[in-house]
């Protein structure tokens, strides 16, 4: 198996992004990898709790702690916008990451679809692989 250096996971605050943070960081301790957790900031804060209230640095430092993964191997990283594209940006310099993880509320445009849109758009678009860690 090739050595992972470098994973990105997308962080908007929900259950389900605590879920692919959790996972991102315990892959990041196996691999000994860089952890890098992006949030696209916009509509969010203006959705108010649970999401504005749950997504600071300190949040996701615990989270990582807990997992095992050195907080000092991770970054924060807050953009503005998109968070589909954000995400597929980070397989690109300068970040490079290896692996991509998302959560997934599963709330497709399908009915009974397990996948959600922001997540089925980064699994058909990215150029490199991408985990989808199913919501509740």
């Amino acid at each position: 198996m090739k050595a992972i250096n470098s994973i990105a996971v997308g962080f908007d605050g929900s259950v389900e992004s605590q879920s692919a943070l959790r996972w991102a960081a315990r892959a990041a301790r196996e691999f000994d990898a860089t952890l890098t957790v992006l949030h696209a900031s916009g509509i969010l804060e203006r959705l108010g709790p649970p999401f504005s209230s749950s997504i600071t640095p300190e949040v996701v430092g615990t989270i990582i702690a807990e997992e095992g993964m050195d907080v000092a191997r991770s970054y924060w990283v807050v953009v503005e916008g998109d968070a589909c594209s954000a995400l597929l940006h980070c397989a690109a310099p300068p970040v490079n990451a290896e692996l991509l993880v998302v959560g997934s509320r599963g709330h497709g445009k399908r009915p009974g679809m397990m996948i959600g849109s922001v997540s089925l758009e980064i699994v058909q678009h990215a150029n490199v692989p991408v985990v989808v860690v199913p919501g509740r």
